[in-house]
């Protein structure tokens, strides 16, 4: 039997994505994590990077992944379940691939309970309105909101991927040291795993034509791009030799 979609849940977790997007800009202060770690906490209340991410990303595929466990399989069906197994290839990769590669600092305990509830949260969200809310026309795969966000978002999966390959081979095991990253989108930004993810999110975002999407896609951008900012910012401390003309989110402009 279909679940009927109640759309109050739907507008509410929409809502509150947007409002925690635009409370990060307010307070403009970076999740206190990597190069923003302002304490170093004691052994006992962080993880290792590699642990923590598996862990606090993990509700973002599973959660999404159970619901669609559950449809029918068909790789030209319905576009819900297509659309959400996009979402679900993401955090596929950000919750088994990234954390073998992570080489980060530890990871305070407290702020992998949150990423935890809010990834969960996000991806009960956005699978639920995907298979029980969202209502696509026959010919929705040749509408060129559904190629344009496809090609968006994985050409933003590209380009994290690489970015994040490009960070991780900064460092030996068991350094801290920073150093400046070189290639790819770091030519022109500093934040290019995060300009590739916010580029991700918003061909999800197009090519879903959902509210969810779109709130997830202002979060990303608030969240991820005062990120960016603030690494821009330590970067140009940290660094005398630090090139000049690169940007921290867009290429040329910001």
């Amino acid at each position: 039997m279909r679940v009927q979609c109640q759309q109050s849940p739907v507008l509410a977790g929409s809502a509150t994505l947007a409002a925690f997007g635009a409370l990060a800009l307010y307070f403009a202060k970076p999740a206190s994590y990597g190069k923003h770690t302002e304490i170093l906490t004691p052994a006992a209340t962080s993880l290792s990077a590699r642990a923590a991410w598996f862990l606090q990303e993990l509700p973002s595929f599973v959660v999404p992944a159970g619901i669609l466990a559950r449809q029918p399989l068909s790789l030209f069906g319905p576009p819900g379940p297509v659309l959400l197994g996009f979402f679900c290839l993401h955090y596929f990769y950000r919750t088994f691939v990234y954390p073998l590669l992570s080489r980060g600092r530890p990871y305070p305990v407290l702020l992998i309970f949150k990423g935890i509830a809010f990834c969960a949260g996000n991806g009960f969200l956005q699978g639920y309105y995907l298979i029980y809310c969202a209502e696509y026309p026959d010919e929705w795969y040749t509408d060129i909101r559904f190629s344009l966000g496809v090609f968006l978002f994985l050409l933003g999966m590209g380009i994290n991927i690489h970015s994040d390959y490009i960070l991780c081979q900064l460092r030996k095991p068991g350094e801290i040291t920073y150093r400046i990253p070189q290639g790819g989108m770091f030519t022109y930004v500093s934040g290019a795993n995060f300009f590739g993810e916010i580029i991700e999110w918003i061909g999800f975002a197009l090519a879903t034509w959902s509210l969810p999407a779109l709130a997830f896609a202002f979060f990303s951008l608030c969240f991820l791009g005062l990120r960016a900012f603030h690494h821009h910012r330590f970067y140009l401390k940290m660094f005398e030799d630090y090139p000049k003309s690169r940007k921290a989110l867009i290429p040329f402009i910001f």
